[in-house]
């Protein structure tokens, strides 16, 4: 290596690998380097560098080595309020690590860290390095005690109290809401500092709420101008003569009915062995270019963030709603994955390529499950130039499904709520969002693009970013078994089978949907990764997200590799190390931003929940028990989609206590038990809209479970 390419960090990574096989300090390294003076000064800050990034480490007696061969891994840390936490290893493959209370280093949900593992049997390891916070702000309450301030955190995400020195409190005082940011962050020895940076009002509506978390996570509401001016400057007109002229198809995009960001439209046709699949997506890569002002501010996103009424877009809304947005009777540009299947639904071609599309309707998936499910007749005859589009995509729709099911992929049907507001903003009810045939083909329609292109990328040797889901932890599953056996499921295989055999046990049943959840829990996180392992959920060899660029980076950089791919036929030297340099970052970056926008829309989804229970303090509901711990049951009421917390303190007709091997309480005097899937009476006894709780008290027990 010569002294011009010091801060070339992967040649010094590949020197690291090959060149040496112990760790080696910096003098040591820059003499078998032949560098002398300045050079040395630079290779130090590469190292360094390299060293904050966690592909390297350095000891305390000022080694280097390769993270993974002094037994270290990276990851994220996932803190639990009783002090110990996981790491979540960013290596594919890998299990994740319990990190116990002793040895967190001080660690927050959130924070990139190096670790150790000390038990691989147990999986146990330490924190011996955070590379990066993942939270600077806090919002909590301001107090005063034994001539000190501190901040107790709002919520229970942060279970440490924050120290606030005189200088650093403002104008708040005693007992006010206030907005901190971390200046010192925790260690073994001493708790967290912080600064007041405002005083914030006393929250009296969930608008409040929302914008509280929104600022506490210091998510991006306003786009920096020089985005906002790039996006400003596209003109509306378009030029498509090196595209292929899609605007005769009958095409149709399917979303939900206020969506506003549509990034995928369909059309079909028969074929002498089978359908011929259009999958049109929004061509934003032609807007949003590497490097740009709005790829940076994409990149730095990662995603859009969804909430109830509002959302916080990746893209500005010139682009997400108007110039890239696949509107009805418009023409639009797009990138089209043509798939020609065969009867049994196998793949047997595929092309990719820029296109012009004009879609003929903007379709919900409420009108297309009555035409296709209720088989309305209003709305058939409001339609009927495009039943038989609907019909083929129906057809193609459960063969695609079979098939995926035959191969391994897991079937979870979960519920998810969906807050319906009132035009003050306030929540009037929160219900399961439906889920019917209509999204289910669009699904299957996207999944079967994602796998083309993957499938296409990895087969010519291409680099790109895959989305991964690991296999699940055998030991993950074994801490269900109490609750499997309570259940009368039996399972008597391993890996994916097992999950398939008690998704059929549980078929149909009052438990399913706890049972899916429960499973949904105990497997890894999707993310995404430029080395393929595979999709396990999906049972895919080769998965990617290609589908939905308005909202998701990962998607736009897809975009961008095929479509040097398909236009120059070849990827170039320089553009193969650009993206080999590039890609691992951006799928760190991309699964960092989606972790942090699903934290996020939980807990707004929570502080919901509360503001919608509050006035119904005292009223009494059916619930159906989804959870037990030794402290009590969570409850999940039939009337909304909401869940409580029934405390065994209060259950004041026996001791209950937690019987383990059969996952359930069990009163001392009575035998009285509880299960989950038991149906009991519950009363709302207590809101707490600061801590985003809902109190439960016991009534009585309605039944027990059904099947």
């Amino acid at each position: 290596m010569s002294t011009k390419n010091i801060k070339d960090s992967e040649s010094i990574l590949n020197y690291l690998s090959k060149k040496t096989s112990t760790p080696i300090k910096l003098k040591e390294f820059a003499k078998r380097l032949g560098i002398h003076k300045g050079g040395v000064r630079r290779l130090g800050e590469t190292l360094d560098s390299l060293v904050e990034s966690g592909k390297i480490f350095r000891t305390r007696a000022g080694f280097y080595g390769l993270v993974e061969e002094m037994n270290l891994l990276t990851g994220v840390f996932e803190a639990h309020r009783n002090g110990f936490g996981f790491m979540l290893p960013d290596k594919p493959g890998e299990r994740d690590i319990f990190i116990p209370p002793r040895k967190t280093l001080g660690a927050m949900s959130g924070d990139r860290i190096v670790a150790r593992v000390e038990s691989p049997i147990r999986r146990e390891g330490s924190v011996v390095t955070i590379l990066e916070r993942g939270q600077k702000n806090i919002i909590g309450r301001l107090y005063f005690e034994k001539s000190s301030f501190y901040v107790r955190p709002k919520g229970r995400k942060v279970p440490l109290d924050i120290f606030i020195a005189a200088k650093d409190r403002g104008k708040a005082k005693d007992r006010d809401l206030v907005l901190v940011e971390l200046i010192s962050y925790p260690t073994p020895e001493r708790p967290p500092e912080g600064r007041v940076l405002k005083t914030l009002p006393e929250v009296d509506e969930p608008g409040l709420e929302i914008e509280m978390i929104i600022a506490e996570r210091s998510l991006p509401r306003k786009f920096p101008d020089k985005a906002i001016k790039e996006a400003d400057s596209f003109s509306e007109s378009l030029s498509f003569s090196d595209r292929a002229d899609c605007r005769d198809l009958l095409t149709v995009t399917i979303d939900g009915e206020d969506a506003k960001d549509f990034d995928d439209a369909v059309s079909i046709k028969k074929t002498p062995s089978g359908f011929k699949l259009y999958v049109h997506i929004a061509d934003v890569s032609h807007y949003v270019q590497w490097e740009s002002e709005l790829d940076k501010e994409a990149r730095e996103r990662g995603t859009s963030i969804y909430f109830p009424g509002n959302v916080i877009p990746m893209l500005p809304e010139r682009l997400s709603n108007n110039l890239c947005s696949l509107m009805p009777k418009v023409d639009r540009l797009a990138f089209t994955a043509e798939l020609d299947f065969d009867i049994s639904g196998k793949l047997t071609k595929r092309k990719f390529y820029p296109s012009i599309i004009n879609s003929n309707e903007r379709m919900t998936y409420t009108s297309v499950k009555k035409i296709l499910v209720d088989d309305d007749p209003a709305e058939r005859r409001r339609y009927g130039y495009l039943l038989e589009s609907f019909e083929m995509m129906k057809e193609l729709y459960l063969i695609l499904k079979e098939m995926r099911i035959r191969r391994g992929s897991l079937d979870f049907d979960l519920p998810e709520p969906y807050v319906i507001l009132d035009i003050q903003g306030t929540p009037e009810d929160i219900i399961k969002a439906e889920r019917n045939m209509s999204h289910m083909i669009i699904e299957e329609f996207m999944v079967a693009a994602n796998e083309a292109v993957a499938s296409y990328l990895e087969g010519l040797g291409i680099p790109s970013l895959f989305r991964i889901h690991e296999e699940p932890d055998t030991a993950k599953l074994e801490e269900l078994m109490p609750i499997l056996k309570a259940f009368g499921i039996k399972v008597k295989t391993v890996g994916v089978k097992a999950f398939h055999s008690i998704l059929k046990q549980a078929k149909g049943s009052d438990i399913e949907p706890l049972l899916n959840t429960l499973l949904l829990r105990s497997l890894k996180q999707a993310k995404y990764s430029k080395e393929n392992v595979g999709h396990f959920g999906l049972a895919s060899k080769s998965y990617t997200h290609f589908t939905s660029p308005i909202r998701r980076y990962p998607d736009l950089v897809v975009h961008r590799i095929l479509k040097d791919v398909i236009s120059k036929k070849r990827i170039m030297d320089k553009e193969r190390r650009f993206l080999e340099k590039e890609l691992p970052e951006i799928a760190l970056q991309s699964s960092k931003t989606e972790r942090a926008a699903m934290e996020a829309e939980r807990e707004i989804l929570a502080a919901m929940r509360a503001w919608f229970m509050k006035d119904k303090v005292g009223n009494e509901y059916e619930g159906i028990v989804a959870n037990i711990n030794p402290k009590g049951l969570s409850v999940q009421l039939k009337d909304f989609f909401v869940t409580g917390f029934l405390h065994v303190s209060s259950m004041d007709d026996d001791y209950y206590r937690f019987d383990e091997e059969n996952y359930r309480l069990r009163g001392k005097r009575s035998k009285k038990s509880f299960s989950m899937g038991d149906h009991i009476t519950v009363r709302v006894d207590r809101v707490n809209i600061e801590e985003r709780e809902i109190t439960l008290g016991l009534v009585r027990k309605a039944s027990s479970r059904r099947s």
